[in-house]
């Protein structure tokens, strides 16, 4: 009898992912000193797996060893921006796909809910990234992925404060409207097609 194949991720393995997700979400900022004893009791491991998750960190140039200070966090690169957006466009309509046939009323009631709070807002008005924002992540939670979700913080982390684009907050709206109605109608395609829309049909700012 074959035995099973089993996934083994070491505990090297595991320090560098939690420390590279710190860094590209900013809790780790640009010039923060890591103390690799701090971090081993952080993650309750030795300091060895610790010191070379460091090394290998260092290697992607996410952080810079001195033989005196240890490593500090470097400024991460967060890719380009049209980059960005094609790679959340990609995602999110995926996200919408999947939302579709399980979105339930209070799904739709939200997104409507949110929406229309956006629509009352004045173009200059400061709650409109934060609710636009909240609007998203509902979607991104009623695909029941959460490495979907986890992905899509990190990628709006990329984009420094959220999406920046030369469309109006009212033409915006229009089209989450779409969105919505296709989720409303269980239509996977419509809702991945009018997300897709939504995000590449616009100039991106950086």
């Amino acid at each position: 009898m074959t035995e099973p194949t089993l996934n083994y991720v070491s505990k090297t393995d595991m320090v560098v992912a939690l420390i590279r997700e710190l860094i590209i979400t900013g809790e780790l900022p640009a010039g923060k000193q890591l103390r690799q004893r701090d971090l081993a009791a952080r993650f309750h491991v030795s300091q060895t797996p610790v010191r070379e998750a460091m090394r290998r960190l260092e290697s992607e140039g996410l952080v810079v060893g001195d033989a005196h200070r240890g490593f500090t966090v470097v400024e991460a690169d967060s890719g380009s921006t049209e980059e960005n957006y094609r790679i959340r466009a990609a995602l999110e309509a995926l996200g919408a796909e999947l939302a579709a046939p399980r979105i339930d009323d209070a799904g739709i009631d939200k997104l409507t809910d949110l929406n229309e709070q956006m629509r009352k807002l004045a173009e200059e008005d400061n709650c409109y990234p934060e609710l636009n924002r909240e609007f998203h992540f509902t979607l991104y939670e009623y695909a029941h992925s959460p490495l979907l979700v986890s992905i899509m913080r990190l990628l709006w982390q990329a984009l420094r404060g959220g999406p920046r684009v030369t469309r109006t907050h009212a033409e915006s709206v229009a089209e989450h409207a779409v969105i919505i109605e296709a989720l409303r109608q269980k239509d996977a395609d419509a809702a991945a097609k009018a997300t897709y829309n939504h995000i590449m049909g616009t100039t991106h700012l950086d």
